[in-house]
């Protein structure tokens, strides 16, 4: 019954859907893989931030040395120490900052430390409106003199940084994003590429929590890799049931054939009366005609 399988175009369908079931599998093992990947990449990541800043505060100076120096991507969340005096005159607010679900704003004051240039330390977070605190001047002054702080460093904010918002101008005294980029233009003094949120902010000032580091989370491309396995499974799947139907339909339109239940094909012979003497046909025309001439007769 099935011995058509033999036949040349069907060994030529076989062998392709052999070659594509595995095709198929193997690259959706190799998407599975990437996933993989990624995920242990972002638990490592996450280990590592955990232990980073478990680890005892490192001088200022030993991660950024300059302020043209980028924070390395393993520095991120340390613990740092920098020693300098807050310059009250030229603090900020940075609205629109959720803490525990709540709404609120940081209170970001630069320290400036040795050679002149200012370190952005934000020194906690405060429910509210920030315009009003401002108005109402309910922002705890930062401390006077030289001071030692220590914060976990942060990478410079962008608008792809969660919870941050660029949208329109914002009130003199306020600022939408923290990087030195935005700094600059606000502070008469050269601004470190990093910043650090204190550990230990005075009450009623709340410590804001370090942000993971760039790329360290499950990014859009590790659930595009488990979507492409999904489909190449799909396809595999899609290949071997595509091979069984074809087989099937085959097999019982020869069966069918072997039993004469196949349609009878049409033979193209027009319907009505046939041709007449000659090949010329008998329409009605032809029966009048042939009347008259047995009438005469």
């Amino acid at each position: 019954m099935y011995r058509f399988l033999l036949a040349p175009r069907w060994l030529a369908v076989s062998a392709l859907a052999l070659l594509a079931v595995p095709f198929c599998v193997f690259m959706g093992s190799w998407q599975l893989s990437r996933f993989d990947m990624r995920v242990a990449q972002h638990r490592t990541a996450k280990h590592d931030s955990v232990k980073i800043a478990a680890e005892a505060p490192v001088p200022l100076a030993s991660v950024l040395p300059n302020v043209r120096a980028q924070v390395p991507g393993a520095d991120s969340g340390r613990q740092i120490s920098a020693t300098g005096s807050y310059d009250a005159g030229h603090q900020l607010l940075v609205p629109d900052r959720t803490l525990d679900g709540r709404n609120g704003f940081y209170v970001l004051t630069p320290l400036r430390v040795g050679g002149g240039a200012a370190l952005p330390v934000v020194r906690g977070w405060l429910p509210g409106d920030a315009s009003a605190a401002e108005r109402s001047r309910s922002i705890p002054a930062a401390p006077a003199g030289q001071v030692t702080v220590t914060g976990a460093l942060q990478n410079p904010e962008s608008t792809d940084t969660s919870g941050v918002s660029a949208s329109g101008a914002l009130p003199s005294g306020q600022l939408g994003i923290i990087s030195a980029a935005s700094l600059v233009n606000v502070l008469p003094y050269p601004v470190y590429g990093g910043w650090i949120t204190a550990a230990h902010p005075s009450a009623p000032l709340k410590a804001v929590p370090p942000a993971a580091p760039p790329n360290s989370g499950l990014d859009l491309k590790a659930f595009q890799n488990l979507g492409y396995t999904g489909q190449w499974f799909v396809f595999a799947a899609f290949v071997v049931f595509m091979w069984f139907r074809l087989i099937r339909r085959e097999a019982e339109a020869r069966a069918d054939a072997a039993l004469g239940l196949l349609p009878e094909e049409d033979d193209g012979v027009p319907e009505g009366p046939g041709p007449g003497p000659g090949g010329v046909d008998a329409g009605p025309d032809a029966e009048r005609t042939e009347g008259s001439a047995a009438h005469v007769a």
